[in-house]
């Protein structure tokens, strides 16, 4: 006997079924097309709209939103608002990756198109994961999220992992992500500069036997650094607050060490002040608070100058740490070969120094390397994958290298990779810093790889040496013909370092040689590049 019939309904899935606006609408007119009964509509219990939905459909991706898959604002050298018109009436997730600093660099844990999808589908809720997008990604993403109708979480509520996390996962399996470091020991640096360079460049080098990590040439190394005691201590001092007020089962002094960052104070230190002062002061932190300049001074507001500003206001130090962003790793290019250099790994890092009115500041990461860890000494290490940067798979095939500067770290990697595994293919590294006196980064191993034929070219360029400024991207167009003849072979182009200026300049330089020795014109050269990108034979590493 068969069941009575239900009332005809003009839908299948009733409201409260566990699904979207959008995903109703389709799943109605899916099963419109495919079920009738006496000529109505019948509708389904929630159960089995998702029983049926679960067994046999295929929900429509929620990222297939119809988009072409271009994304021209993907470019690290354009300001935020061009970037943002590029995208202008783009899919929210698409929008979100322009608001990213395009350099696909690694340190939010993810790449720009990844970091904007994980927040689109709500896998990721921290948004200022961007190091170097800073405050200015964190607020358009800010903006952009309340367009998915939640609120995103404290930046504070995921605290860095502490050495019990690390205790998690088994010894090999630790370490491959900046969620779950595991640690390396300090074994030394040497300073790669010479006496009289405006610089500090440092080689540095980690032993990695007990944390079981390994990683190939492209891949970069991620660390946890720890804040300078001096400006921890001068920020206590002008909080006014006991060292050792505790805070979540640690001290002040302990998480402003290495808990929470001390560097551009973020808009929610100036939110705070905004509740605790009145009149003319918390009018200037409410407009801080919301990215307005009112003084003019905003870009030099670290979190101690912040307090220096607005000194007398005194917060509740749990509430201070509460209001600041968390220490965030950072990220930087292997320069050895673990073929090379087993159970080891080697950097190459600037030690950044600035001075800005009666202090000098310091890189929080760069300084930690160069002076404040001592030679065995642990610290929190993850191995960051290589998001579209490695060496050609067939040995055989060419590859150009272009790196001045600390950009050279992973062409070193690739030199000793390719001469340990004797690659056949030839190698042309172009190098270039300040002074060849002072600046000449790597030069007796350079040498001797030319000398025994890894290295079959090295084309340098020395921006001081002259009366005038001569960059990599000059010696490029001075060689060209011969440039255009390793790219005629097949070569591989690899570009390291600055990504505001080196990159984008060192790209113009090679449209330029393909359309002076490739015949082509400057369109035309461009849509060379372009296929280059598109086929992995022009990769870049750029911060």
């Amino acid at each position: 006997m068969s069941s009575p019939a239900r009332a005809p309904l003009t839908t299948f899935v009733p409201d409260t079924a566990p699904f979207t606006p959008e995903q109703r609408t389709w799943l109605n007119g899916f099963f419109a097309g495919l079920v009738s009964l006496d000529g109505g509509v019948t509708a389904l219990s929630p159960d089995e709209a998702a029983a049926l939905l679960g067994s046999n459909l295929a929900m429509k991706d929620p990222l297939d939103e119809g988009d072409d898959g271009e994304a021209p604002w993907h470019d690290q050298t354009l300001p935020m608002a061009d970037r943002m018109k590029l995208a202008d009436g783009r899919p929210l997730r698409r929008r979100m990756m322009a608001a990213m600093a395009q350099q696909d660099c690694g340190q939010c844990g993810y790449n720009c198109a990844d970091y904007s999808n994980a927040l689109f589908l709500k896998k990721e809720e921290r948004l200022n994961l961007c190091v170097p997008g800073g405050k200015e990604t964190a607020r358009m993403l800010k903006t952009l999220y309340a367009e998915l109708g939640a609120a995103p979480i404290p930046s504070t509520a995921k605290a860095i992992p502490t050495a019990a996390d690390a205790t998690v996962a088994p010894r090999g399996e630790r370490g491959r992500s900046r969620d779950d470091p595991t640690e390396a020991v300090f074994l030394s640096r040497s300073r790669l500069n010479k006496n009289g360079s405006e610089k500090e460049t440092w080689h540095l080098e980690f032993d990695l036997a007990e944390s079981g990590l390994d990683y190939v040439p492209g891949d970069s190394f991620g660390l946890y650094p720890a804040n300078d005691p001096v400006l921890v201590d001068a920020v206590i001092a002008a909080l006014d607050a006991p060292p050792d007020f505790p805070i979540g089962g640690r001290t002040l002094r302990e998480v402003l060490t290495d808990g929470v960052s001390l560097a551009p104070a973020p808009d929610m230190l100036f939110q705070l002040f905004s509740y605790i002062t009145g009149g003319e002061r918390r009018q200037k932190a409410k407009a801080l608070a919301s990215g307005e300049d009112p003084d003019g001074d905003a870009a030099t507001l670290d979190v101690l100058a912040a307090i220096e500003k607005f000194s007398g206001v005194r917060p509740d130090p749990e509430a201070f740490i509460e209001a600041l962003d968390p220490l965030q790793p950072r990220v930087y290019s292997i320069s050895s070969s673990i073929r090379t250099n087993p159970g080891r790994v080697a950097l190459t890092v600037d030690a950044v120094r600035y001075r800005i009115s009666d202090r000098t500041r310091l890189g929080v990461a760069s300084t930690y390397l160069a002076e404040r860890i001592a030679p065995g000494n642990k610290l929190k290490v993850y191995v960051q994958k290589a998001h579209d940067f490695a060496l050609p798979t067939d040995p055989v095939v060419p590859i150009v290298m272009i790196g001045p500067g600390t950009g050279i770290a992973p062409f070193r990697a690739f030199l000793h990779e390719r001469m340990a595994t004797k690659a056949p293919g030839r190698n042309w590294l172009f190098f270039g810093h300040q002074r060849s006196v002072y600046d000449f980064f790597y030069e007796d191993e350079l040498s001797a790889m030319k000398a025994n034929g890894v290295l079959t070219r090295l084309s340098l360029a020395w921006s001081r040496d002259g009366e005038q400024k001569f960059y990599v991207q000059d010696r490029m167009r001075e060689v060209g013909r011969d440039l255009w003849a390793w790219l005629a072979d097949g070569a591989h182009v690899y570009v390291c370092g600055d990504a505001k200026r080196m990159a984008k300049d060192v790209e113009r330089a090679l449209v330029d040689v393909i359309a002076q020795f490739g015949a082509r014109t400057t369109d035309e050269a461009i849509a060379f590049v372009a296929e280059l990108k598109r086929n992995g034979r022009y990769q870049q590493d750029v911060y």
